[in-house]
């Protein structure tokens, strides 16, 4: 008897559990979802031994056109397609701005060498950013000579695209750099801060976010314990404090693990003021990932309307159309 009643005790928990998290008894999701193209319109690669040493410039697949990644060109083109959203990287120079430019080095993608971070804007605005691209293992370099002085800074960009959206991302683990960032950012007006998002290491992010506790951002510590947060809470509601009003990116294999996903999990973040993106399958490796192919957009929920992180947005954007 004691049995018996226990157990319906835990049938009706469960039950309880399963209905105050059950999707389809939470409102229909109405507006469309967000694009955010990861590095504008660019050369996209396997990812096949990838690792964070990896060239991914020789790993490109074959070209058909002449975009490269964070440069002005291809923002327009991603723009163009049908991006809400462009991400680009960061790198500080030695002549106090701030370089958009992927790596942490230059040898891969350009004809210059050393760490990134080392070199004035005038110096890296002389390099070729297409030089090191090639599809066959070093046959052909087919974007060589089409990069010269391509590299942005961040003012460019933003000056570039006044009324575009963007998700900056912070390659380096500086305190120094989240502080010149937000010294940066606090000097363009206050209306122009809702456009722009910050993501990347903990330490210079978070001191973003101190600094201008109005951005989005998105710490790799915030986002662990976010995740963590929710899982052990979300059961009955609750949203974490370090998931509001801030930036949440959810790799598409892990999202159907979270309680209520996706619209009661998307109405609950929405009234928590988060930002929700979703990512490619995570394997362990980076964040890097994206929407990318029909299988992918295929697997995203109905009527889903967070945010879609993609590496092909001119594929992605016309399905969405």
């Amino acid at each position: 008897m004691r049995f018996r009643i226990a157990l319906a005790i835990l049938l009706v928990i469960a039950g309880a559990i399963y209905l105050f998290n059950a999707s389809w008894l939470a409102p229909v999701p109405d507006g469309k979802p967000v694009l955010l193209a990861h590095r504008g319109v660019h050369q996209t690669f396997h990812r096949e031994g990838l690792t964070a040493q990896s060239c991914t410039a020789s790993m490109i697949y074959p070209v058909t056109h002449d975009f490269i990644e964070n440069t002005l060109p291809a923002m327009k083109a991603a723009f163009d397609a049908g991006a809400d959203i462009v991400e680009f990287d960061i790198h500080p120079t030695t002549d106090g701005h701030f370089a958009v430019f992927h790596d942490w080095t230059l040898d891969c993608r350009t004809n210059g060498q050393g760490v990134t971070r080392e070199h004035t804007l005038a110096d890296l605005k002389k390099l070729d950013a297409g030089y090191g691209y090639t599809p066959d293992g070093g046959k052909t370099y087919p974007l060589r000579g089409k990069g010269i002085g391509l590299i942005p800074s961040l003012d460019e960009v933003l000056q570039a695209f006044p009324d575009k959206r963007f998700l900056i991302h912070i390659k380096s683990r500086d305190r120094e750099e989240g502080a010149a960032l937000a010294r940066r950012l606090g000097e363009i007006p206050l209306e122009r801060h809702k456009h722009l998002m910050v993501y990347g290491d903990t330490v210079p992010v978070e001191y973003v976010k101190k600094h201008l506790p109005h951005l989005y951002v998105g710490s790799r510590r915030a986002l662990k314990f976010c995740f963590l947060g929710y899982i052990a809470t979300g059961w009955f509601g609750r949203v974490p404090e370090s998931c509001r009003g801030r930036l949440m990116l959810v790799p598409a294999n892990i999202a159907p693990w979270l309680w209520g996903w996706p619209n009661r999990f998307m109405a609950r973040m929405k009234n928590a003021d988060t930002q929700v993106f979703i990512l490619g399958d995570y394997d362990g490796g980076d964040f890097s990932s994206g929407i990318d192919t029909a299988a992918d957009f295929a697997r995203l929920p109905p009527r889903f309307n967070g945010g879609v992180w993609t590496n092909r947005i001119e594929s992605i954007a016309p399905r969405l159309r």
